[in-house]
This record gives C-alpha cells, sequence and structure tokens, in this order.
C-alpha cells in the first residue's frame, strides 16, 4: 500500500531538493562568468617590458638616483611582476611565457652577482634557441608545436579544415606542408637567438652590477625591438601566410572561412 505523506511533509521534501540543487547550478554559473579570459594588449605589453624598465635603467641607475643595483632590482620588476599577474591570474600554463620569467630571473641574476657580461650574451641567446630547437625536434614527433602556436582553434578552424582535408583526400598533402612551416617556425627562433647574442656582445661591454652596465642593458633592450622583435613578427606573418595558401590550395577554402575572427 502506498503511503501518503501529509501536505506539509510534500512541501518540506520539495524546498529542501529545492534548496540541495540551488547552490550546485549557483557555484557551476558562478565558476564559468568569473573564470577571465585573456585578450592581447601588445601596448601595455610593449610599456611594461620594454619601455619603463629600459627609461629606468638608462636615466636612473646612477648614485644620485637609485643606484645600481636598485634601478636593475626595479626595472625587472615590471616584466616580471606583470608576467606573473598574468600567468596566476588566467591559470593557464604558457610555455612561452614561463621562459620570459625565467629570462628576467637570470638577467637579474647576472647583474646582482655581478658575472661576467659575456653570461648574458648567452641567456639572451639560450631562450630563443631552446624554442627553437624545441620546435625542430616537435616536428619528427606527432604533436608538432606548430599546432601550439599558429595551427590552433584559436587562430584558424582546425576542425572544419581537417573535415575538407579527409574529404578531398589531401591529409598527407597537408602534414608534409605542416612540417615544412614548422621548419620555418623554427628558423624565426634560430633567427632571434643569433640576434640577440650580437646585439648583447655588441651593446652590453661594461662589468655586470655598474651603472654603465645598466644603461647598456636598457639600450639593449630597446634595440630589442626594432631590430629582434619586428624581423621575427614579419617572418611570422610570412609562415601564417604560407600555411594560409595551403590551406587555400587544398581545401578551396577562402580566408574568411578559416581564420577565427576575434
Amino acid at each position: 500500500m502506498r503511503r501518503c505523506d501529509p501536505p506539509w511533509a510534500q512541501r518540506k521534501q520539495r524546498n529542501t531538493t529545492t534548496t540541495n540543487m540551488k547552490p550546485m547550478n549557483n557555484d557551476s554559473i558562478s565558476k564559468t562568468q568569473n573564470t577571465p579570459t585573456h585578450k592581447p594588449r601588445p601596448m601595455i605589453d610593449l610599456l611594461v617590458s620594454i619601455l619603463i624598465p629600459s627609461i629606468i635603467l638608462m636615466k636612473f641607475s646612477s648614485p644620485e638616483y637609485l643606484g645600481a643595483s636598485s634601478a636593475l632590482i626595479v626595472a625587472l620588476a615590471f616584466p616580471l611582476g606583470w608576467g606573473m599577474f598574468e600567468l596566476f591570474k588566467y591559470r593557464k600554463f604558457n610555455f612561452i611565457a614561463l621562459l620570459g620569467l625565467i629570462s628576467v630571473l637570470l638577467t637579474g641574476g647576472i647583474g646582482l652577482l655581478q658575472l661576467d657580461p659575456q653570461w648574458l650574451a648567452v641567456k639572451e641567446a639560450a631562450i630563443p634557441g631552446l624554442i627553437g630547437i624545441a620546435i625542430l625536434i616537435s616536428a619528427y614527433t606527432p604533436y608538432p608545436l606548430i599546432r601550439t602556436l599558429l595551427y590552433n582553434p584559436k587562430v584558424l578552424e582546425v576542425e572544419k579544415i581537417e573535415s575538407k582535408l579527409q574529404e578531398l583526400g589531401n591529409q598527407q598533402k597537408f602534414e608534409r606542408r605542416l612540417q615544412d612551416a614548422t621548419y620555418l617556425l623554427s628558423s624565426t627562433f634560430l633567427f632571434s637567438s643569433v640576434m640577440n647574442y650580437v646585439l648583447a656582445k655588441w651593446i652590453v661591454t661594461s662589468p655586470a652590477g655598474s651603472t654603465a652596465f645598466n644603461e647598456e642593458l636598457g639600450q639593449m633592450t630597446l634595440l630589442s625591438y626594432p631590430v629582434i622583435a619586428i624581423p621575427s613578427t614579419i617572418m611570422m606573418i610570412a609562415i601564417l601566410y604560407f600555411l594560409w595558401r595551403t590551406i587555400r590550395t587544398l581545401t578551396g577554402f577562402k580566408l574568411e572561412e578559416v581564420f577565427v575572427m576575434h
């Protein structure tokens, strides 16, 4: 025989069920709404990582202002703080950003420990060099890094492209072209590595920990943008164009059909 609860008990049961369900829904919505989305801010990156540190190193390293060691610490605090802020705020592991933070820490260590300036040149070449070598090695693995850096869902409609390639039977041709693009991408970072080394050896010649060292470090940081960053960016755009031409040839898609529009 079916048990019939009194009306007050039924109401209590319904209220308890509703109460138990609400926090779960609210928590889920809250987590979704509170997850920050990273938006590129190139002007802020340029200001915090290059311009402000360079000005501090070149203008405030003399004894009457901050002094060599204090100026170096203050200058490096800007890119270090900004990098850590973005890393923790967006809670997303970024290998390139992590290497940037390590680079800043190594630069500070060389200056504060007053090591031979040649180590600065080695450090400047090592970071992009390691990335270039990693990209080159990844070309012979099932997970080429070009898929992370360029051929990814944030830049291109990957699923749409893959589906069309499979439909037309052009997957193997595309994989060969993607490998060629990997070689080109690796050469971009290796070019940056060589230029970093040449620039550091040419400009930074004073003993580490001195006012002159800080000033030369500021000059190198400023020059690294037009001498290294701009050519590397142009090369990166050329590789992206090569990738798009390959997709255009093998799938027939137009530019606006495959690029993710933000």
